[in-house]
């Protein structure tokens, strides 16, 4: 049920009960107040607000998304970045993304400080070195690392200085200095290593201090992380593919996922796939505008 409390999991609620397979994305507008995030495999973009549930299906995969104006979100899909207007529902092509490769499609990606967008593409089976990471910037669309199994944890310090980002399947957290205009200067270097203990990075947002929150699939959980990469807390999470946290309105929201998990689905896991919502002191930053 929507706004159910789950017992045995301090403040954490349903916040929609919607199953997604792969839910991803999730993205706080802030001019209309409002939480969006993706079913990847289902195709279809989601929101709640007060009057109810609303979504929208595609005839592609869509996986992450930026917000441009009042009106509308920059979307990654399988094929492209587009522009959708959220009042009438259309659609406007900006740039070819992987469009030549059938076998891949969008992941993982989030705004920068300086306007541009990340993007990261992985096989359609996760297929070892599929998949690349990407950043859009003013109209042009440049390739930032090839050989990428599963493109995760895109976000951003605060002063725009630093990106972070995972390839989930080598267990390993990096961080790209960045110069002026949002653009990677250096090698990056490794912020968190997973290699050991076989956490899973997946989805990753950065809160106004600085702290790096991820959402550790298979774990159960969030975990934040400091600047330095030291763990500081967790958040337990009722549903064991927790895939990207959020913040919006003193709250953090996490998408979850029904994919990979036993055909029964067990009652261990019977939150799997809805999108959670967790009252929290900690101050998120505002999600960046996409510039075109």
């Amino acid at each position: 049920m929507t706004g159910e409390a789950v017992d045995g999991y301090a403040g954490v609620q349903v916040f929609d009960d919607r199953a997604c397979e792969l839910g991803e994305g999730p993205l706080w507008h802030v001019t209309r107040d409002q939480l969006y995030w993706f079913d990847i495999i289902g195709k279809r973009l989601m929101t709640r607000t007060a009057d109810g549930p609303k979504e929208w299906q595609f005839d592609h995969y869509v996986s992450a998304a930026g917000w441009v104006d009042h009106t509308h979100l920059l979307i990654a899909s399988d094929v492209e970045l587009f522009v959708f207007n959220l009042t009438e529902g259309t659609q406007r092509h900006l740039t070819p993304l992987e469009a030549d490769n059938p076998n891949t499609r969008s992941n993982d990606g989030r705004a920068d400080p300086q306007g541009g967008f990340w993007i990261g593409t992985m096989g359609l089976n996760a297929e070892a070195g599929a998949g690349a990471l990407y950043r859009y910037y003013r109209g042009e669309l440049r390739q930032l690392r090839a050989g990428v199994s599963i493109p995760n944890a895109t976000c951003f310090a605060p002063d725009g200085k630093s990106a972070y980002f995972a390839d989930t399947a080598e267990h390993i957290v990096w961080r790209y200095a960045l110069d002026k205009d949002g653009w990677p200067n250096a090698a990056p270097e490794i912020y968190l290593d997973h290699r050991k203990s076989g956490i899973n990075p997946d989805g990753a947002v950065i809160d106004a201090a600085g702290n790096f929150w991820c959402a550790e699939w298979g774990g159960s959980r969030v975990a934040c992380y400091d600047v330095g990469g030291k763990f500081l807390e967790e958040i337990a999470l009722p549903a064991p593919q927790p895939s990207c946290p959020a913040f919006g309105a003193g709250h953090l929201y996490v998408t979850t996922a029904l994919q990979g998990l036993p055909i029964d689905r067990t009652d261990t896991a019977s939150h799997s796939g809805k999108t959670l919502r967790i009252a929290v002191s900690t101050a998120g930053q505002p999600e960046h505008q996409v510039i075109l």
